[in-house]
């Protein structure tokens, strides 16, 4: 729609970083990665699914991967405090301002819903209910968080072109003095949920209303793991004279600091993500020059998006395989300790309060590729256990078929092999949907490229 300038309204700043850096006026044909997608779909299906339902994995970490999520364009997450301009953000990136698309901002906490910003053919806002329903989307496994979620869940359907490569994610502000039980559903587990499929996550910060709280803390936790997808942003950055603004940036990066222990601190973005002109007397050039990083940070995860998925699909498998070898370890040391006298209950509670005493963890650290940080946390498996008695598991070594081969074999060669090369074949520039070995060189013996052909 055209925007009628009102003499009273303030002046709206130049857009045309924004279609430049993201390419929203390029025709290009998007890349076609089907053969990839089919290949990878087959990989997940054939070698890490089996497993995944053998030792009930969705029980220990909630996380079952569907086809719609296989097959789903990148995700990014906005979160943060309330009010400090993750909805107005959205607005900007897609120029929705004054458009009846326009998502609803204040100075109040306004946006209650998680709501999910897709590309369709027209305006569409879809209730979560019906979002959970489709199984060709990606948010099916939602349902799990009950009906009083699916209240708060909205998708909507944007005609955007950025929307044709990426869909957004707003989540209701972090309010600190709030505890999780008013919102009426589990928060945390929902926030998890998205985090752990984000491919891009912004955490957005007001520089006037710096508190950490309980609740920040608790998602700064959640976000563990994830640093290379975080991204701080400093919004409204242009509300500040430049000395206030350095202060600012040091107290939020020592506020920061002992929630986010890696060596690489993440990225920064300093500037004014809304349609408005900055303020006179700030470091405009500064902030665009921010902005367009940011924009081309963005770029890069949807340039990325088939790495990505594949990366994450060989990351989920290893947390399989190493739940696998878990189960597999306590069923073992189970039999060992099993006499014909033995209550099984009690050896078998022994066990689970105290799987330090039977070397269970250790244990797989020596195995070959474990890393400790990748090993689930021992209370989770009192849980898991308390559901799943330890009886109805089978021993990895009773997991095999004449036809099948053996589950473990199977999930061990997608993470060391199958998934590599399918990542291999795209970094090609080849054409991606021609898989075969002349290609990728199925990881046997490296091609001499000096050599004529």
């Amino acid at each position: 729609p055209e925007e009628v300038e009102d003499a009273s309204e303030p002046t709206k700043r130049d857009r045309s970083h924004l279609e430049n850096t993201l390419k929203l006026n390029e025709d290009k044909p998007a890349d076609d990665f089907s053969g990839v997608l089919q290949r990878l779909r087959k990989i997940y299906h054939s070698s890490i699914k089996p497993l995944e339902h053998s030792y009930r994995y969705n029980e220990l970490r909630q996380h079952e991967i569907t086809d719609g999520e296989i097959t789903s364009k990148p995700m990014v997450l906005f979160l943060g405090p309330w009010s400090v301009g993750k909805s107005s953000m959205i607005n900007y990136l897609l120029g929705l301002d004054d458009t009846p698309y326009q998502l609803y901002t204040g100075a109040e906490p306004t946006t209650s819903e998680f709501t999910v910003i897709m590309h369709g053919p027209k305006l569409k806002t879809i209730e979560g209910i019906v979002m959970a329903a489709d199984s060709a989307r990606s948010f099916s496994p939602l349902e799990k968080f009950g009906q009083n979620f699916l209240e708060k869940l909205i998708g909507i359907e944007v005609p955007h072109k950025l929307l044709e490569r990426v869909t957004f994610v707003d989540t209701p502000g972090i309010i600190e003095n709030r505890k999780q039980q008013e919102r009426g559903y589990p928060f945390n587990d929902v926030c998890q949920w998205f985090i752990d499929r984000a491919d891009l996550i912004f955490v957005v910060f007001d520089p006037t209303k710096l508190d950490v709280g309980l609740e920040l803390e608790m998602l700064f936790r959640q976000l563990k793991g994830r640093e290379s997808q975080i991204r701080i942003i400093l919004n409204k950055a242009d509300s500040l004279a430049t000395q206030e603004l350095m202060r600012v940036y040091g107290a939020l990066f020592w506020s920061l600091a002992p929630l986010i222990n890696v060596t690489e601190p993440p990225r920064v973005y300093v500037s004014s993500f809304w349609p408005q002109e900055y303020h006179p007397d700030t470091h405009k050039d500064l902030f665009l020059k921010e902005e367009i990083s940011l924009l081309e940070d963005l770029n890069q995860v949807i340039e990325n998006r088939m790495e990505n998925k594949i990366a994450f699909i060989r990351q989920h498998a290893i947390r399989v395989r190493i739940h696998a070898l878990l189960v597999d370890r306590y069923l073992q040391t189970y039999k060992d300790k099993m006499t014909f006298f033995s209550d099984g209950e009690l050896v078998f509670r022994d066990i689970v309060e105290d799987p330090d005493k039977f070397f269970i963890f250790k244990s797989i650290l020596a195995k070959t590729n474990v890393s400790k940080f990748d090993l689930p946390n021992r209370e989770a498996y009192k849980d898991f256990f308390g559901i799943n008695p330890i009886t109805s598991f089978k021993l990895l070594s009773q997991q095999c078929s004449y036809m099948g081969g053996c589950f473990l074999e199977k999930i061990e060669k997608a993470i060391t092999r199958e998934l590599p090369d399918l990542l291999g074949s795209i970094g090609l520039g080849k054409k991606p949907n021609v898989l075969s070995c002349d290609i990728t060189g199925c990881g046997e013996t490296p091609k001499n490229r000096y050599k004529k052909p």
